[in-house]
């Protein structure tokens, strides 16, 4: 699949403070997500492509067209549904939408058309005629899809998009990426701090930190290779067999006094901490593999201590 997304030395600064710093990667995911904890430049990083921040260094590119130079061409390509709300006073989601399509370059009559098939297909159909302002959190939150997604865009952008849901919309949310992912007809960039809407959509990950790229891979790939990530539960000493698998080049954290999980690096088998362990008189009770998780990369990623216990939870960032 050709790169939807290509960043060549991108750079923001915001007065004199560096926000975005050397971008460089080129994204071709069918979904990509945006992961990086609060002010890692995630929407920043939209923005720019979107045109409202210029480039202090380096370029990007939506669909091989420049963001800057070819700003209104790009534009006409991508859907944006926004982090925060951005509704109009006295609007029902009919006209809203509606405005948001003819906008995108839609002529008045297809426009209209596709914001009723918009707003049926999110869910607020019956709703549709109601003014946004008394809409729940959840219906804002759908409204603000069917305006991204109305016109046809090539690229959506979905900027926290379950933020403050409750669990059922927060699912209903999810399977409506999903299946916009899977139509094929439209590629997404999600940025969220919640790793559980990236792990269940997204095919690609891109992960920020000040303003800076830590890592970017493929998640299908990271899944099915085996990284020889495991946990050991023992009876014995626990600090002494931590010490020992650090001399093996281990990266570990140490769960609790019988829990230790640890990544095998190369060459380094299963059978070497078995003789450790008899050596030192410590039983391994239990020896799960498991494959590398999205909060395992993001832990890395964010250069989390190998000594730190637990990490951060499954949840969030």
């Amino acid at each position: 699949m050709s790169a939807v997304v290509e960043l060549d030395g991108l750079s923001v600064r915001f007065g004199r403070r560096p926000i975005l710093k050397q971008l460089r990667g080129s994204l071709s995911g069918r979904a990509i997500g945006l992961l990086g904890p609060n002010g890692a430049g995630k929407t920043t990083l939209l923005h720019t492509l979107l045109g409202f921040h210029p480039p202090c260094a380096g370029a990007a590119r939506i669909l091989g067209r420049d963001v800057v130079t070819e700003g209104p061409a790009v534009r006409a390509q991508i859907g944006y549904m926004p982090e925060n709300d951005s509704f109009i006073a006295g609007h029902s989601a009919v006209r809203l939408v509606r405005l948001m399509a003819e906008l995108s370059g839609l002529p008045p009559r297809l426009a209209l058309e596709r914001t009723h098939e918009a707003l049926f297909y999110v869910g607020l159909g019956e709703a549709r005629y109601r003014g946004v302002e008394t809409y729940s959190l959840g219906m804002k939150q759908m409204a603000k899809l069917a305006q991204a997604i109305v016109h046809g865009p090539r690229l959506l952008f979905l900027d926290e998009p379950t933020n403050g849901l409750d669990p059922p919309h927060r699912r209903r949310m999810l399977r409506l990426v999903r299946e916009l992912r899977d139509a094929g007809d439209v590629q997404i960039i999600l940025s969220s701090h919640l790793l559980r809407d990236v792990e269940e959509c997204c095919d690609e990950v891109l992960i920020l930190k000040e303003g800076e790229i830590v890592h970017h891979s493929n998640l299908e790939e990271e899944r099915r290779a085996n990284r020889k990530f495991i946990e050991v539960e023992t009876q014995g000493d626990n600090a002494l067999l931590a010490a020992e698998i650090e001399k093996l080049g281990c990266e570990f954290a140490l769960l609790n006094s019988r829990k230790i999980k640890m990544v095998l690096p190369e060459g380094v088998e299963i059978r070497e901490l078995y003789t450790i362990a008899a050596a030192r008189d410590i039983e391994i009770r239990r020896l799960d593999y498991k494959r590398d998780s999205l909060q395992d990369i993001f832990l890395k990623a964010m250069g989390a201590s190998r000594r730190q216990p637990g990490g951060a939870e499954h949840g969030g960032v």
